[in-house]
């Protein structure tokens, strides 16, 4: 499998590349000439990317898909440990304080293993099993090269970065975000507590703002929320704003508004670049965790999601790496972002049939300096 996006409308999916692209700049260009592309955009410009022209571009409606068994995995290491995570939160809120960003959203890993190799097809069909909306995606890596060949991420985000249809764009920026209870008490009142939360009220307008500054220039009539909405996933409760405008100029593909929107302070912070410095600092290459995989047709027509709530499987197969990150500003309380990130890494550990993988995270091997979060 090359490229596979299913939303609650379509699965679109790929089965074999033409062309193959390690630059998202020359796959811009293969997209204005008239290609389609799908793939994948990593977080930084500095690194790789794995994007192609698909052989085959299929648009299916959507089926739910059932869930499949796959091997068992283990917890083996965290990246960083969840003490050095908290103590990475407190010198960011104390940078923050110091005016080197508003806001910095930091990561952090899990490695797991597997005894037996993974099925990359099985696990797709598990993290659309597991969402409300049937979301996941999964895009063959190769195209980046050196450890990523032959390795996959696989996820299942659920915000949409932007969308392309004709000339309509849509946006549904997600920032702010509690846990989901399966008491419904303990869920109605952590709605309530995100809804009324100052701190992630300012943390969404930084990404509302972002966006609607981005793409005013290349729109009309954009329409942008004066407040947030509260959406639910499987596992999260999160402010959501969508926004939506008509394009001033037909040539801008799907690819081209989510290279100009990317990075959006939901995954990076603000300003982008001072936010992007401290994270490489403190976390390393994140590789193509919180980039956007992605596809546009012929036309330009397509969809790209933010790589959240993902994971990438090894060439090996049984080697997996997922990571989960939070929105620092100068008000973020350590312990309750160390829990924030533990309570997101449930979309994978769910799929991956190891919902309590976490219960010893503290006694596993932990590397300290958190290569790639």
């Amino acid at each position: 499998m090359l490229f596979h996006l299913s939303r609650p409308t379509r699965i679109v999916r790929a089965t074999r590349a033409e062309r193959a692209f390690d630059r998202s700049s020359d796959a811009v260009e293969a997209a204005a000439s008239g290609a389609a592309v799908v793939g994948a955009i990593s977080f930084s410009p500095d690194t790789p990317d794995a994007l192609y022209v698909p052989g085959d571009l299929i648009v299916d409606e959507s089926a739910r898909p059932t869930t499949t068994s796959i091997p068992a995995v283990r917890l083996v290491r965290s990246a960083p440990s969840p003490d050095e995570h908290r103590s990475r939160v407190a010198a960011v809120v104390d940078r923050i304080a110091a005016g080197d960003a508003r806001k910095v959203v930091l990561a952090r890993a899990i490695e797991l293993v597997s005894d037996t190799d993974l099925d990359v097809v099985a696990l797709t069909q598990r993290f659309a099993a597991g969402s409300p909306e049937g979301n996941a995606f999964a895009v063959d890596l190769s195209a980046a090269g050196g450890a990523c060949s032959g390795a996959a991420l696989v996820g299942s985000s659920p915000e949409s970065l932007v969308r392309r249809a004709g000339d309509r764009v849509f946006c549904h920026p997600y920032a702010g975000s509690a846990p989901r209870s399966e008491d419904p008490d303990v869920d109605r009142r952590n709605a309530e507590s995100l809804l009324a939360s100052g701190k992630d009220h300012r943390e969404h307008r930084f990404v509302v703002d972002h966006i609607a500054s981005t793409l005013a220039p290349v729109t009309r009539d954009l329409r942008v929320p004066d407040e947030p909405v509260l959406i639910g996933t499987g596992e999260m409760w999160h402010l959501a704003s969508p926004i939506e405008g008509t394009l001033r100029e037909s040539d801008l593909t799907a690819l081209h508004l989510a290279m100009l929107l990317h990075p959006t302070p939901a995954i990076c912070g603000t300003p982008t670049a001072a936010a992007r410095a401290v994270i490489e600092e403190i976390e390393g290459p994140r590789g193509f965790y919180a980039g956007a995989v992605g596809w546009c047709d012929e036309s330009g027509d397509g969809e790209w999601m933010v790589s959240i709530r993902c994971a990438q499987v090894a060439a090996d197969r049984r080697s997996v790496r997922a990571w989960s990150g939070g929105g620092i500003v100068v008000d973020s309380d350590p312990s309750a972002e160390l829990d924030e990130t533990t309570a997101k890494f449930a979309t994978v550990l769910r799929a991956l049939g190891a919902p309590d993988a976490l219960d010893g995270e503290d006694r596993v091997a932990s590397d300290g300096v958190g290569s790639a979060s």
